[in-house]
């Protein structure tokens, strides 16, 4: 018997388990215009939602795919399952959850994760939320927590309609147009002026239907002088047909706010991750993005931050690990509007065994933004001669009263260091997955503890057999 690792004593099922898909309804695969209405009909939208799929539909049909960025080919939209509703409506108590259901939100720990450190939780498991609590305390503060679509009819419904794509309309991009036709499930966040959430807020996305697509949307309002953490994690089963993730997330950041936004994206090999997000940040507010990519067949995941307000600022931190048949496109976008806005991306990228791991960022500096300053700095390693990193900076800058710098690199591994830590009785496994965790190690640093832990994990589940 050979050896046993640290890789291979870490447990892969924890996230490639499935169950036998029991669904209370879903639609035919494919996107018409009966399928979106006969969404709106099953989720009960208010005339003016009703109108606004159809409305996204035909944006969608009327915009080309971009011309730009890895091939999407294998994602045939024919093909999709656009909405599977579970046999359960939302509940507020983990043992009103329906067994299988409950099972899998278990053995990925949200409850244990819920328990312990968070104030307050929504799971969603294909198409729809199945869960959603907040902590008493924190309710009482004024915090609003809550799925979409009772957001949607309910006291704040105005509220959704006034911000709802607004920040990412459908004619934004093509997987926008068809996010705002057969958008379901996600949450509402809104923070009153003053109050400070110290406890992170989390929602997770769970897919478990084969062919079918995920549309969750996120939308998050910050008052005045308000703080919020908002924790997102994602999960799929891996299967031989293609899966679609087309989620969107539009945050609003009050004037001298501050929002965490942070996610680990754990997706299947057989998923196409196209997910929009994007904020807008008004005078001496802050948006900060912590950002890990892992799994996937393709992501284009590019978080944009709007520097509305004089003296707003936006930091980005991110991490992408590509292995083989996966082409990671990731980075960063922020638009200076305000004064003295400021702007600082940082991301690291590891390609092993044939993996691409590009960065694309844009920084555009209107007129408007003089005084500002932003700094992009991208640092990719590649584990073999098979595997490939780009990077693809643009900037647009339009007044010359700015300080705005750019910086890359991309290496390897040196031997040199591998054999010294085989030297000290580790294994070239075990060498290059310590080297690879001491890269990524100051992405660690920035997400909460369970989130790094299993940021670690799952650097070392992708560098099994890992070599040169």
């Amino acid at each position: 018997m050979g050896e046993k690792t640290h890789v291979e004593e870490i447990d892969r099922s924890r996230y490639d388990f499935r169950y036998e898909v029991d669904a209370d309804f879903q639609t035919d695969a494919g996107l018409t215009p009966e399928i979106v209405a006969r969404i709106s009909e099953e989720k009960h939208d208010p005339q003016w939602m009703a109108e606004f799929r159809q409305r996204s539909l035909t944006i969608y049909n009327e915009l080309e795919l971009p011309r730009w960025g890895p091939s999407i080919e294998g994602l045939n939209m024919d093909n999709i399952v656009t909405y599977v509703r579970p046999k359960t409506t939302m509940q507020g108590s983990w043992d009103q959850v329906p067994e299988d259901i409950k099972n899998t939100f278990e053995r990925l720990g949200i409850p244990q994760a819920e328990r312990a450190a968070l104030a307050g939780v929504g799971a969603q498991y294909d198409s729809e939320v199945v869960y959603h609590n907040l902590q008493e305390e924190v309710a009482a503060q004024g915090v609003i927590y809550t799925d979409l679509e009772s957001a949607l009819t309910g006291p704040y419904a105005g509220m959704i309609r006034d911000h709802f794509m607004q920040l990412v309309p459908p004619t934004d991009h093509k997987f926008a147009a068809l996010h705002g036709a057969v958008w379901s499930g996600g949450s509402f966040v809104y923070v009153p002026p003053g109050v400070s959430v110290e406890i992170p807020l989390q929602s997770y996305f769970r897919m478990n239907a084969p062919g079918a697509g995920q549309f969750e949307h996120t939308l998050i309002i910050v008052d005045e002088n308000a703080y919020l953490h908002f924790i997102e994690g994602c999960s799929a089963p891996k299967y031989n047909v293609a899966n679609l993730h087309a989620g969107c997330v539009e945050i609003y950041v009050g004037k001298g706010s501050r929002v965490r936004y942070s996610t680990i994206e754990n997706w299947s090999r057989n998923m196409y991750n196209l997910n929009t997000k994007r904020a807008v940040v008004e005078e001496d507010g802050t948006i900060e993005w912590v950002s890990g990519s892992f799994g996937s067949h393709t992501s284009c995941l590019y978080p944009m931050s709007i520097l509305k307000g004089a003296g707003a600022r936006m930091e980005f931190t991110g991490i992408t690990f590509a292995g083989n048949g996966q082409e990671l496109d990731t980075g960063a976008q922020v638009v200076h509007l305000g004064k003295d806005t400021s702007s600082h991306i940082v991301t690291k990228s590891i390609a092993r065994d044939g993996g691409v791991s590009n960065f694309r960022s844009g920084v555009t500096v209107t007129k408007t933004a003089e005084g500002s300053r932003s700094s992009v700095s991208c640092e990719s390693l590649m584990l073999d001669d098979r595997s490939r990193s780009d990077t693809i900076p643009v900037m647009d800058i339009r007044t010359d009263q700015v300080d705005v710098g750019h910086e890359a690199r991309i290496g390897r591994i040196s031997e040199e260091s591998i054999f010294y830590l085989m030297s000290r009785g580790l294994s070239e496994e075990d060498a290059r997955a310590l080297i690879v965790g001491g890269f990524a190690e100051p992405i660690a640093k920035e997400l909460p503890l369970e989130y790094a832990v299993e940021m670690n994990n799952l650097i070392h589940l992708e560098m099994q057999g890992a070599t040169s």
